[in-house]
């Protein structure tokens, strides 16, 4: 009777992406309706104040200096086709969990355009092929806050690969093993992975990270949050569009999953360091 026994889909599952961390350390902003393609935020140079005494006569006014930031969203879309037929005859656990599948392709996508902010920033630090270490973190942070162009005062991120943040685990953890006793944040990190702030900078894992063909990966450290470096300009909301095909396969159905967006580099050059290091695959 083995071919009588009914074959039956008991559980249906997505494949795990990774859910990403740059939106929620970006400055969101938003572009309304009926103002253009564009989102510009205008800055103001620093003016210079002078010693004078009783006897100056000022006869040299400064100039007011303006400069635009300029970004552009655009759109990205998931373009997907069921057949009624396919509809009809799926197993239902399994067709209740494609409607989720363009979304999460949608949220990928954007938070991989996030970092691609911080692989193209204007200064790299670390080296190809070296493992990663604390001080590169604080030289970054240290440069987000002091650079003599424009300080940053508000809080900073880094963001990494796993296998990156690896090497900062090895290096907190090097005395396990070697010294009788090992406690305090030694002893956390062991127990828990590297979760702990450099130079106050917050740690982030974003593994949409790219690792390159000589396994290499390119994080960063930027100033973060609101007002920061990495700025989210959201135009229309995410939104589905579906157009019905009767042309196609009996008829079927045409679903468009679409979102409007840009992220831009306020500051440029000065609030982002690109963060590059070997991410080989642990072994140990």
């Amino acid at each position: 009777m083995a071919d009588s026994l009914p074959t039956v889909v008991a559980q249906a599952r997505v494949v795990r992406k990774y859910d990403g961390v740059m939106q929620q350390l970006a400055d969101r902003v938003n572009l309304g309706q009926g103002v253009g393609n564009n989102w510009r935020e205008i800055s103001l140079a620093q003016l210079t104040a002078v010693n004078i005494t009783e006897n100056t006569e000022e006869d040299s006014p400064q100039q007011l200096s303006d400069s635009v930031f300029t970004v552009t969203p655009s759109v990205i879309s998931v373009h997907t086709v069921i057949t009624d037929r396919t509809a009809r005859n799926i197993s239902k656990n399994v067709f209740a969990k494609t409607g989720q599948l363009g979304q999460q392709a949608i949220e990928t996508q954007k938070d991989k355009d996030g970092l691609a902010l911080l692989d193209g920033a204007t200064t790299q630090l670390g080296s190809a092929g070296s493992s990663l270490t604390s001080g590169v973190i604080a030289a970054g942070a240290y440069r987000v806050r002091g650079n003599t162009t424009e300080p940053w005062s508000g809080k900073v991120a880094f963001v990494l690969h796993s296998f990156q943040m690896k090497d900062l685990y090895d290096e907190l953890v090097a005395g396990v093993g070697t010294y009788a006793s090992v406690e305090g944040l030694t002893a956390e990190v062991f127990k828990n992975a590297f979760n702990l702030p450099i130079a106050n900078a917050q740690g982030f894992t974003d593994d949409n990270i790219t690792i390159d063909s000589a396994d290499d990966a390119k994080g960063g450290v930027f100033a973060s949050g609101a007002n920061g470096a990495v700025v989210l300009v959201q135009a229309r909301a995410p939104w589905v569009k579906i157009v019905r095909n009767e042309a196609l396969g009996g008829g079927a159905s045409e679903m468009f999953h679409r979102d409007e967006y840009a992220y831009g580099e306020r500051s440029a050059g000065n609030w982002i360091f690109e963060v590059i290091s070997d991410a080989t695959a642990p072994t140990s």
